[in-house]
């Protein structure tokens, strides 16, 4: 019987069989404008300035780190459970780099004046209980900002919906641990008392060819469920093709919605 849950690549880098083009996907990704424009919006949300200390829980390759860094002269350290990312980020230059698991953070309480998590948490295994380490290790008044796709938003143009919906539907059902989870994120700060809990959407759209193949991964799908069996390999060649008719004839686009979530911890934690 196939396997319920078929593995990101990003759920576990180590484990990948080409770790290093996991890292070359992330840089790839630094310099689209979709991400670019989120991600200078994140950094915004977490009031950084000098003198203040921020954490970043599954850093990746550390640019955003830098970024808040050079930007504000804010203090900034970096963990990820990847010892392929952490590698890569001290070969970067930095210095604060932390191998942690998300679930397991290995700093004392109330340490950091905040800390964020980017297209992060939808991979972790237990993502309430990384969500409570990160707020553990806030002060209180300090800052939390979360940012992940929502699967479900997720919207797939070639000419075969019904195929389209199929791996779409196992995309959001399959292909990520928790792909839902960015919507839960501004209720679930919001019963741990948070405040000024805040939620924006920014939605992703592609529809050019070298995004499609080399930042989205769009053209492995169908493939990667076809080897675990959720998809016949007639549907997944078949999916393949439409892609490629839809490119070459200027109709594909491909969307989904991430949630950009902010809150502040209360200053009397009490």
């Amino acid at each position: 019987m196939a396997d319920s849950y078929v593995p990101h690549a990003f759920s576990d880098v180590d484990a990948h069989p080409d770790p290093v083009h996991l890292v070359g996907t992330l840089h790839r990704l630094r310099s689209e404008p979709f991400f670019v424009s989120y991600k200078r919006r994140l950094r915004d949300l977490l009031h950084a300035r000098p003198g203040r200390r921020f954490l970043d829980v599954g850093a990746g390759t550390g640019d955003t780190v830098r970024e808040l860094a050079a930007g504000t002269g804010a203090e900034a350290v970096a963990c990820d459970l990847s010892r392929t990312m952490c590698a890569e980020m001290k070969h970067a230059g930095l210095r604060q780099v932390v191998v942690a698991d998300s679930r397991r953070l290995p700093f004392e309480d109330a340490v950091f004046d905040g800390a964020w998590a980017d297209r992060v948490l939808q991979h972790v295994e237990e993502p309430e209980r990384a969500l409570d380490e990160m707020l553990r290790v806030v002060r209180p008044g300090g800052r939390v900002v979360i940012c992940d796709p929502d699967t479900a938003t997720q919207a797939l143009d070639i000419d075969d919906h019904r195929l389209a919906a199929k791996v779409l539907g196992l995309r959001e059902g399959h292909g990520i641990r928790h792909g839902t989870f960015a919507r839960r994120v501004p209720g679930l700060l919001t019963a741990r008392g948070l405040l000024d809990v805040e939620v924006e959407p920014h939605t992703l759209l592609v529809r050019d060819k070298r995004t499609v193949d080399g930042t989205m991964g769009i053209r492995h799908w169908a493939g990667a469920f076809a080897d675990r069996g959720r998809l016949s390999r007639a549907e997944a060649r078949r999916f393949d093709t439409l892609l490629d008719d839809a490119i070459e004839n200027g109709r594909f686009l491909y969307s989904v919605t991430y949630f950009l979530t902010s809150a502040t911890l209360p200053a009397d934690r009490g």
